[in-house]
């Protein structure tokens, strides 16, 4: 966030420089696999912003900060430090430090959605957001297309039927079948507080019986053709 501006007033104000290409849909859906290839495929940087949520989700449990004191959660939020590191495709820094598997642990998964529903929250968290992809940026997320850059050259929405959701994130996790379990949670809960929805001009996805390599190639298309048009 920009220094001596409040989170409601300055994230919309970060003007964008450079191309960004966004991705949302639940978890589960391919987010993560497709936006690091993006990001490698175009040099661009890698923002999975479920990770900010996480290292705060994360802090609060360290803290013993309540899930529903957004007042707290938005201040502690403001103490984290978000940056990119270096190299061809620069990733997020939580802290000065790359994330950690801790912020895939059980405990964090259980509370995330909880932390991250408050508006007082997302809305420090949307103005870092804004401010470390204006320059351009592959981001991912639930609202990326949709409010944190609504002005996305490329906008892409992922979905994928629930089991198979399911499944993938129990492989991500070594087989565990809490992970998988999680997934449904997870949906239950982001449906109350955060529900992720496509922005109106966002490319559709459903990756449900689609492999990474065809889900990557089909994106190649859309940013590649969107280039040639000089954006949207």
């Amino acid at each position: 966030m920009l220094r001596g501006m409040t989170p409601t007033s300055s994230w919309r104000a970060v003007p964008k420089t450079g191309l960004v290409i966004a991705i949302d849909g639940p978890a589960g859906a391919g987010k993560s696999t497709l936006a690091a290839a993006l990001a490698r495929r175009f040099r661009l940087p890698y923002l999975n912003t479920g990770l900010m949520y996480r290292a705060l989700a994360a802090a609060a449990l360290a803290d013993r900060i309540d899930p529903e004191d957004g007042t707290a959660l938005a201040a502690r939020a403001r103490s984290i430090r978000f940056a990119l590191g270096s190299g061809e495709v620069p990733e997020l820094l939580i802290d000065g430090r790359s994330p950690g598997r801790s912020l895939s642990a059980g405990e964090v998964e259980a509370v995330v959605s909880r932390v991250a529903g408050h508006p007082a929250v997302r809305a420090v968290m949307r103005a870092e957001q804004r401010s470390l992809g204006a320059s351009g940026s592959v981001m991912e997320g639930r609202d990326i297309g949709t409010v944190v850059f609504p002005d996305a050259e490329v906008k892409f929405f992922l979905s994928a039927l629930p089991s198979v959701r399911a499944g993938r994130r129990r492989r991500e996790r070594g087989g565990v079948r809490a992970a998988g379990e999680a997934v449904a949670h997870r949906d239950a809960l982001d449906a109350r507080t955060n529900p992720p929805r496509p922005a109106p001009d966002a490319i559709v996805l459903d990756t449900t019986a689609l492999g990474s390599a065809e889900v990557l190639a089909r994106a190649v298309e859309v940013v590649e053709s969107a280039g040639n048009r000089g954006g949207r």
